[in-house]
């Protein structure tokens, strides 16, 4: 992994009361934080009461299972372990916290669910989609807790393949809460290719040598799914992103985060997860919420962008062709690769949700991941698309009737989709703030950047490192997405979440 460019501190600053300005954000996009009458009553009798017994349920505790997360993760929504079979194929297990056996449908916490849909972060606060004491308590697979699941199975062949996909419930038992930043680091250093012996590391974690084996496991299972993924055509975007080092409610720094191999990991075995459930929904009969990214309406400007480099794109979205010419470019440019994925990404525009009908025989189909078949369900606990999908789950395991009409899910969808777009314009505005607290000892600086945005609101630019966003104040000429320059940072200003540059 490479070397991280040094953390940006803030200069000495007034206070700024970063959770305020989270919650004036909230009810600037219309988020009701208020609590729906009854839930108080309905959380203590959760939390008073035993963890609900699922039918059919197979006990699956002594398995080795683990999470990896982000260091500050308390709302575990999965975990995973893997064997391998006889035939050479690698057996996967994603484990995901069975939220619908203890939320009920149409309940007050369920309907504030359903309201806010999502978990939404910032660096100040967090504001859950359900109540902490489930999120992170009850419903979280926390280490060493007897935990209902949904288990998705798939079998991974040598050639990148899944086979033999399944669901169904069980009780689990987290072994090892892990971290990117821990595993990614192990992984750097060569756990699994020079054997758990020789990666010492690993014993400053207390990773038993079965759990070295289960990640080395989990590893070879997850790069043949991506190297089939990619063959495919699913497309591989590494990013840098600057998060904000926070305590006491006050910004220390800015560090870049650099994408690692233990994001990678997980990254694959999610997918392949979405997949098996919408496969199974799809096989059972069973209408569900799908996430799609559809064909880029800016096919012609991505064109435009990598034909400089040498690059001749079909004239219809083609991911398979895209894909390849961004993986060659990424070795032949490592250091510029970044604002290149930058602009594609900012290209192909944002997913959504949608119905997909029992009986629609071409559903359609995520274009980033190359995947015909694919619905969110790996994070119940933060997000109300997939605890509707265990529910159709559920209700098709135990052969009942289906949860939600189909006007029903078409309606969820839509209330995700607009929900998904004010939740990213707060994560946008708060992360800005946090950036504008610790750039503002940066003002003056020169800076390379790329333009990620041209419109009637203006100009955006987001510099290289770190990798922040602003507007472009004044420049000499007119610029589209994905054009390169240099720009200086002229101004700051953290409550109105403001980063301003102009051309250098």
């Amino acid at each position: 992994m490479s070397t991280p460019p040094p953390s940006h501190s803030p200069a000495a600053t007034p206070h700024f009361d970063f959770s305020a300005a989270a919650t004036a954000e909230m009810a600037r996009e219309d988020f009701d934080l208020t609590s729906v009458p009854g839930s108080d009553q309905q959380l203590r009798q959760i939390v008073s009461s035993p963890q609900p017994v699922v039918p059919g349920a197979i006990d699956l505790r002594s398995l080795s299972w683990s999470s990896i997360d982000n260091d500050t993760s308390r709302d575990l929504d999965q975990i995973e372990w893997a064997e391998r079979t006889d035939v050479g194929a690698i057996r996967m297990r994603v484990a995901i916290a069975d939220v619908a056996a203890t939320i009920a449908k149409d309940s007050p916490l369920d309907h504030f669910a359903a309201r806010q849909t999502q978990t939404v972060y910032t660096a100040a606060r967090n504001f859950p989609m359900l109540p902490v004491e489930l999120s992170t308590g009850l419903t979280s697979l926390n280490p060493g807790e007897d935990r209902n699941a949904l288990v998705a199975e798939y079998v991974i062949a040598q050639d990148g393949t899944l086979s033999a996909g399944r669901l169904f419930a069980a009780q689990v038992r987290n072994g090892a809460q892990l971290t990117y930043r821990q595993i990614g680091a192990l992984l750097d250093s060569g756990l699994c290719t020079q054997g758990a012996k020789a990666a010492q590391p690993s014993t400053a974690l207390n990773l038993q040598p079965e759990m070295v084996e289960q990640l080395c496991l989990q590893v070879e299972g997850a790069q043949r799914i991506r190297a089939h993924r990619q063959a495919a055509g699913a497309l591989d975007f590494r990013r840098a992103e600057a998060t904000p080092v926070v305590a006491d409610g006050q910004i220390l720094s800015l560090e870049t985060t650099l994408h690692n191999p233990a994001m990678d990991l997980i990254e694959d075995l999610m997918i392949a997860a979405n997949e098996t459930a919408a496969t199974f929904l799809h096989a059972a009969g069973r209408s569900s919420i799908r996430r799609v990214v559809r064909s880029p309406e800016r096919w012609a400007r991505i064109a435009d962008l990598l034909k400089p480099l040498g690059y001749d794109l079909p004239a219809e979205a083609d991911s398979f062709a895209l894909n390849r010419a961004l993986a060659e470019q990424r070795a032949k440019d490592p250091d510029h690769y970044p604002d290149l994925a930058l602009s594609v990404i900012k290209l192909m525009g944002a997913g959504e949700y949608v119905l997909v009908k029992a009986d629609d025989p071409y559903p359609p189909s995520h274009f980033a991941l190359a995947a015909h078949d694919y619905s969110h369900s790996t994070a119940p606990n933060r997000r109300f698309a997939d605890l509707v999908t265990q529910r159709i789950v559920h209700a098709a395991l135990q052969s009942l009737p289906a949860p939600y009409t189909d006007d029903e899910l078409a309606a969820i969808a839509d209330h995700c989709n607009q929900v998904d777009k004010a939740a990213r314009k707060v994560e946008r505005a708060m992360a800005k703030r946090a950036q504008a607290v610790a750039l503002q000892g940066s003002i003056g600086q020169v800076f390379p950047a790329v333009v990620t945005g041209a419109g009637p609101k203006g100009t955006f630019v987001r510099v290289l490192s770190p990798p922040v966003e602003g507007m472009l104040q004044r420049s000499s000429t007119p610029h589209d997405v994905g054009d390169r320059l240099q720009v200086r940072l002229i101004h700051t200003d953290p409550a109105k979440a403001f980063i301003d540059f102009e051309q250098a």
